[in-house]
This record gives structure tokens, C-alpha cells and sequence, in this order.
């Protein structure tokens, strides 16, 4: 095993403290104990329910992905030594890199429209409890560093990863006050921190991630964020698909990195970063993650127009989500047909929609349609272990979808209530959420690759 090496301080020299003031920097670890939450706000559709279904035997999976650099990779099982799986090294560690890294874009996001909601009052509570849940985020993404390139390389990756978060800050603050020198200075100030960035992971893999390349993924990143920032200050819709577009992108980002990393240290990752379990677990955590995270986007829009659901911004944030819900079904059908595809997207779409009546009716008081929308959830949770028993053969038995879809909905209506309350509480409340889905995502992965073995 090649060690992880520690980078020299020249490489953080130039580190500066967050211009975000936020009270949960430091160096307490997020919980991230999985809890289960469902989207807002798809078209209702009843479902189609199928039955006598079987599993394709082919399981190459991509993601569905807007970015522009970003194209699905096809993956083959290693025929050599231990068959790879969807729980070895590798797996385990492209899997988290995925959800940390989209969590990353989705959270900024949050945090940016949040702060623009409040004509850039950093110190409004809000904001405060916006910009804590991304730095739980980054604290773990540090962490993640450091199991494997030690203490020293953790701290110098936070202190460089809170500073071009202060950057994207600067940019929205500039583009919002109309102050291009603002924007100019955060821009070169980002460009500066991809070379920091690249030398750092060019340096801690010992040359097995290359400067140039980290630089052109982090190119890609400030781009599509910066984009999508500039949608939010305009209050242009397009901005929630430029916000998926930005977050689609970090899919390619983690496939970099865990190549990289496993490959400074194969000896901490058994299997293979791109072997079938590793790319069907990512796909699967990449896409039921982003779930989460647009139905929370498109609840707080519902509920910030109180309730319009044909207002343009919800319509948008609306149809952002159901991209997602399409490329979930399209997976779903990559290994179980075109049949079951169908039947998942009206099961999906359906319970989409069982969250909006739970949203209005929270949001007006309407005690019968928030009793009606969880009997009605209860019922998608049946049908959908039924579904994912049916198409795995019994791998992943419906009692345990069942379990975790309760999970699930207990997780989302509770950041649904605080954000029907504006309690600032919501924000970790989905980012809990949201850290449901990768063991979501594990479960359903481990059988779709069991049933088609």
C-alpha cells in the first residue's frame, strides 16, 4: 500500500477564514443517522400495478445527468480474483463521495437562495441554520479526508474547502448588489482555489490524481454553480434545473476522486470503483439523494407562495423534481423492463403527490388532508415492497422497503412541518433526510445486483 502523504503547509498557506459567520463550524461531526423523507410536488398519477416480473440480467446503470462534461460509463465485472460487490472498499467509498459531494451543491444552493431571500443578511437565522447544515456537510467531507490521508490533510481539506464556500458567498453577494468588482475578485479567488485544490489531491494520492485533471472537474463545479447562482439572483426558474445541473456534475466529480484515492491506497479499498455493484450502488445514491433534496426545493417554494401550486417558480422547481423521478424509472426499467419502469414512475409520481396534500394541508390547517395524505403514504409504502419484492425475486423482501419508506416519511414530513413553521430547524431536518437515501440506496443496489448475478 502506497500511504496517503500529508501535504506540505505551502499548499494551505494561503487559507483564509469563511466569510460565512456560522456557528457550526468546528469540529463536531454531522449526524447523519439515515432517516427517510419523499418528494413534493410530481404530477399525480395512479399506478399501474404490475405483477409476474423479472429481472433483466444486465445491470449497466448510469445516471441521468445534465452536466455537459458528463457522459455514463459502462462497467464490466472483473472476471479475477473476489467477485466485487456492492459493499467493498470501493463501493463503500464512491458511494459516499457521491452523496457528500452532491449534498455538497444542493446545501450551497439552499444556503445562497436563502441568503438572497433575506437581502444577504448573513446573521439572519435563517441564513445561520442554512450555512450550519452545509458545514456539517464539509466536516464530514473532511473527515472522510482524513480516515485516509491522516489529521493533517482533514484540517488542510476543511480549511480549503470552508474558503472557496466563502468564495461562491462573495460571488452572490457581488452578483446581488450589482458590484462587479465583487464577482471579479471571488472569481479569480475560486480559479485560485481550483489550483490549490488540484496540487493538494494531486499531492495526497502521490500522482494518482492529477492537477490538471481535479482543475477541469473543478472548472466544471464553479461553472455550473455559479450559473445556477446567477438564475437565483435574477429569480429566474431555470435556476432549479441549473441547480441539478450543478449537482449532476459532482457524479463524475466522486468517480474521479475514489479513482484516485483507491488507487494511492488499494489496500484500504478492496474491488473496484468502477465495477457493476459500485456504478449500480452510486447511480442508485446519486439519484435517490437528489430526490430528497429537489422535494425539499419545490416544498419550500409551494409553501413560500403559500400554497399556488401553478405559480411559475413552483411549476419549475415542480418539474425539476420530476426530472429526477424519470431518470429513477429509467433505471429501475435498465434491469426490470420497460413494464415495470412504467409501474414505478406511476408509484413514485403518486406518492410525490400524497407529500403535497401533507404540505397543504400542514400549511392550512386542514387536519382531514394531512390524516388523508398519510393513509394515503401508508398505502404507497405497501405497494412499493410488494413492487420491490416482485422484481427481485424476493432479494429485497417488502418488509424491509416497507421499514425504510417509513423511515422515509417520517424524515420528510418533519422538515415539511418546520418549514411550514419557518423554523430554522428545517434545514437540518432535510439534510437528515437526505442521509437516509444512500443506505436506501445500498439496500436496493445489493438486490438488484443478487437478482441479476
Amino acid at each position: 500500500m502506497r500511504p496517503m502523504r500529508p501535504v506540505r503547509t505551502t499548499l494551505i498557506a494561503s487559507t483564509v477564514t469563511l466569510a460565512l459567520a456560522m456557528s457550526a463550524c468546528g469540529d463536531d461531526s454531522p449526524d447523519t443517522t439515515p432517516t427517510t423523507t419523499d418528494a413534493v410536488g410530481a404530477p399525480d398519477t395512479t399506478m399501474d400495478q404490475t405483477t409476474d416480473t423479472t429481472m433483466a440480467p444486465a445491470t449497466t446503470m448510469s445516471p441521468d445527468t445534465t452536466s455537459p462534461d458528463s457522459s455514463p460509463s459502462e462497467t464490466t465485472m472483473p472476471m479475477d480474483g473476489m467477485d466485487p460487490t456492492t459493499e467493498d472498499g470501493a463501493s463503500n467509498l464512491r458511494a459516499d463521495l457521491t452523496s457528500l459531494l452532491q449534498e455538497h451543491v444542493y446545501l450551497a444552493g439552499i444556503a445562497i437562495e436563502t441568503a438572497v431571500d433575506a437581502g444577504g443578511d448573513m446573521e439572519a437565522p435563517a441564513v445561520q441554520a442554512a450555512v450550519a447544515a452545509l458545514d456539517e456537510n464539509s466536516v464530514a467531507l473532511a473527515e472522510m479526508i482524513g480516515s485516509v490521508a491522516g489529521a493533517e490533510n482533514q484540517e488542510a481539506f476543511l480549511g480549503l474547502w470552508r474558503e472557496h464556500i466563502g468564495f461562491f458567498v462573495d460571488y452572490t453577494l457581488g452578483m446581488a448588489g450589482g458590484d462587479q468588482a465583487m464577482v471579479d475578485q471571488a472569481l479569480t479567488d475560486l480559479d485560485g482555489y481550483q489550483q490549490a485544490a488540484g496540487a493538494f489531491f494531486e499531492e495526497i494520492t502521490g500522482g494518482e490524481l492529477v492537477a490538471e485533471d481535479v482543475i477541469a472537474g473543478l472548472d466544471m463545479h464553479v461553472a455550473t454553480l455559479t450559473a445556477a447562482i446567477d438564475g437565483v439572483v435574477a429569480g429566474d426558474p431555470a435556476a432549479f434545473s441549473d441547480l441539478r445541473t450543478a449537482a449532476q456534475h459532482m457524479f463524475d466529480a466522486a468517480l474521479l476522486l475514489s479513482t484516485g484515492i483507491s488507487a494511492a491506497a488499494p489496500d484500504m479499498f478492496d474491488g473496484d470503483v468502477t465495477s457493476a455493484p459500485a456504478e449500480t450502488r452510486a447511480v442508485l445514491t446519486n439519484l435517490l439523494q437528489e430526490h430528497v433534496y429537489l422535494a425539499g426545493i419545490a416544498i419550500e417554494q409551494a409553501v413560500e407562495v403559500g400554497g399556488d401550486m401553478q405559480n411559475p417558480t413552483v411549476q419549475a422547481a415542480v418539474a425539476t423534481l420530476d426530472e429526477n423521478s424519470v431518470a429513477l424509472a429509467e433505471v429501475i426499467g435498465s434491469v426490470a423492463g420497460a413494464e415495470n419502469q412504467e409501474a414505478f414512475l406511476g408509484l413514485w409520481r403518486e406518492h410525490i403527490g400524497f407529500f403535497v396534500d401533507y404540505t397543504l394541508g400542514m400549511a392550512t390547517g386542514d387536519q382531514a388532508m394531512v390524516d388523508q395524505a398519510l393513509t394515503d403514504l401508508d398505502g404507497y409504502q405497501q405497494a412499493a415492497g410488494a413492487f420491490f419484492e416482485e422484481i427481485t425475486g424476493g432479494e429485497l423482501p417488502a418488509d424491509a422497503v416497507v421499514m425504510s419508506l417509513d423511515e422515509h416519511v417520517a424524515t420528510l414530513t418533519t422538515a415539511i412541518d418546520d418549514l411550514v413553521a419557518g423554523d430554522p430547524a428545517a434545514f437540518t431536518d432535510l439534510r437528515t433526510a437526505g442521509q437516509h437515501m444512500p443506505m436506501a440506496a445500498l439496500a436496493i443496489s445489493t438486490a438488484v445486483v443478487a437478482a441479476t448475478s
